[in-house]
């Protein structure tokens, strides 16, 4: 007996959705291009000209002091393209050249050449004059040379930093040995000790990056952008944290490392920055202050690591991740400054803090055994305050 089996036969496809998901795709953006080509060509704000200048806005983002004179670079974000017509320095109009000498469209920086014969010591102002009339002023507070890149210059910087973040890491990384005999309480004491002095550099951090902000051209959006990238740096440093469940010992104490080391390279930023332009002056006292100011650092990173050995050589990676970036921060503000810049990266540094305020809390609250409730034991109320206490204390030192 015969099997008859039923032929298939052959059902008619649908459309591929990727077909159609394009055209939904294409359909919004030909109609912005159409709006767009509409607005070029029949440029219909021209009945809203009242004869009043275009809005300018010129910030000025570094000042380079040398034997040929003063160079400023700035930074245009009018409305429209700016002329530079003529400079004044300290109330004297006075001959420039610009490169590039074409009109600065928004967003475009340009350098602007003085050969004035600046006083050392002293104070000079540089006003710039478009062609519209619109004034723009600088103020250069102590006029010092910029420093130059050179193996003297970059090596004396580098022990500067040294002092600034590398040693005082160290320091506190040496009390180890003495900190592993202490007991549960001492470990939640070491443990808030952490938080509290993060604390204080998370806020620290995040008041420079906001302050010097405000210094940056109005198109980077100052205050935005520092909110934005602490924000950012939190959350991408969380979840990578996070992979593997909640950090803890070494993994840890490199996370602490990391966050220090972003907020020493604002710092490292801000320095060079200071020293070259003259706002700062260099001396024993205030060198002593980073680095008496910054032992709790490696104390902080010492702490998640007290019950188990690691190598020597993990010491001496942990302080050049958490102090070596001041070095890198003093190179690049001395040298080639830019607020927006600067404050970006203060701002990563803050967010990077907050990540790992939040991972040693877990990690208290986990290796105490008593979750939220130790939080409010007296050795982790002693810790934070000590710490926030010990950081505000010796920042009396270095603010200037």
């Amino acid at each position: 007996m015969n099997d008859a089996r039923p032929i298939a036969t052959a059902t008619p496809t649908a459309p591929p959705r990727s077909r159609t998901a394009l055209v939904w795709l294409l359909l919004p953006l030909t109609v912005l291009a159409l709006a767009i080509a509409w607005l070029v060509a029949t440029d219909p704000l021209r009945s809203f000209d009242n004869g009043a200048p275009p809005v300018e806005n010129l910030t000025f983002e570094r000042t380079i002091l040398s034997s040929d004179g003063i160079d400023v670079r700035v930074r245009a974000g009018g409305s429209e393209p700016m002329i530079i017509a003529q400079v004044l320095v300290d109330d004297a109009y006075w001959q420039f050249t610009q490169e590039p000498s074409d009109p600065l469209g928004r967003g475009e920086t340009a350098w602007i050449h003085l050969s004035y014969p600046w006083v050392l010591g002293e104070a000079h102002v540089v006003k710039i004059i478009t062609n519209t009339g619109a004034t723009f002023e600088h103020e250069i507070p102590v006029a010092v040379p910029t420093p130059v890149a050179t193996a003297g210059s970059l090596g004396n910087q580098a022990l500067l930093g040294a002092f600034v973040g590398i040693v005082p890491v160290a320091i506190g990384l040496m009390f180890y040995p003495a900190l592993r005999g202490v007991g549960q309480a001492g470990m939640n004491f070491l443990l808030a000790l952490t938080v509290g002095l993060l604390a204080f550099l998370m806020v620290d951090a995040a008041g420079e990056a906001l302050e010097i902000a405000g210094e940056a051209a109005a198109i980077f959006q100052g205050q935005v952008m520092v909110v934005l990238s602490a924000a950012a740096s939190f959350l991408l440093l969380m979840a990578a944290g996070r992979q593997g469940g909640t950090p803890a010992g070494l993994t840890l104490a490199t996370f602490i490392a990391l966050g220090i080391g972003l907020h020493n390279l604002g710092e490292g930023l801000a320095i060079g920055a200071a020293f070259a332009s003259g706002a700062a002056g260099l001396g024993t006292f205030l060198v002593l202050g980073f680095t008496i100011h910054n032992i709790t650092e490696g104390i902080g990173i010492a702490a998640p690591m007290l019950k188990a050995r690691p190598a020597l050589w993990t010491f001496a990676a942990l302080t050049l991740l958490a102090g070596g970036p001041a070095v890198l921060g003093l190179w690049v503000g001395s040298l080639a400054y830019a607020p927006q810049w600067s404050a970006l990266a203060l701002a990563i540094g803050a967010g990077a803090i907050l990540q790992v305020v939040v991972e040693v809390t877990a990690y208290l609250m986990k290796s105490d055994g008593r979750g939220v409730t130790a939080l409010v034991s007296w050795p982790v109320l002693s810790g934070v305050a000590v710490g926030v206490a010990f950081m505000y204390g010796t920042a009396m030192l270095v603010k200037i």
